[in-house]
């Protein structure tokens, strides 16, 4: 795994990490559009509602802003290759390749726009949260259970 790196611009920021997965991409796409399981296994989830599908929409909460919970839209659903959810002020996009008998994991968040350099400084650094994120992703990939993919 590589360490979740920041980019800063004026105008944006954005937060990415890769790493190699023990899992094919179709078990690990089933483990990340399964939001009723997401807070059990990722510690940087308190909760998740709504469905990730195409078209869907979720309200999620994360332990780095506990007190608030952002509606997020899926922009885009490309079962076991690309999800992208977001909102207004920014994009999460997963990606994964398949890589001998795993899967490459990439993870980028790009959060911004004309007013990002008003609030830029409230928003608490993501990187921890990411590499906590793949982590997680690798020990539930790995551990699944054999009724899974």
């Amino acid at each position: 795994m590589t360490r979740a790196a920041t980019t800063r611009r004026v105008f944006s920021r954005e937060t990415r990490v890769e790493a190699t997965l023990a899992a094919p991409p179709e078990r690990v796409w089933s483990v990340l559009t399964d939001a009723r399981e997401f807070p059990r296994w990722n510690s940087t989830v308190v909760s998740i509602d709504g469905q990730i599908r195409a078209e869907g929409r979720i309200t999620l909460v994360s332990t780095l802003a506990p007190n608030r919970a952002f509606k997020l839209k899926v922009r885009e659903f490309q079962p076991p290759r690309r999800l992208v959810w977001g909102d207004a002020m920014g994009r999460r996009e997963f990606t994964l390749e398949p890589s001998g008998d795993g899967t490459r994991f990439t993870m980028s968040e790009k959060i911004g726009g004309p007013l990002f350099p008003l609030f830029s400084r409230m928003i608490p650094p993501f990187d921890d949260a990411f590499d906590q994120f793949v982590a997680d992703l690798a020990r539930e990939v790995a551990g699944g259970s054999p009724d899974r993919p």
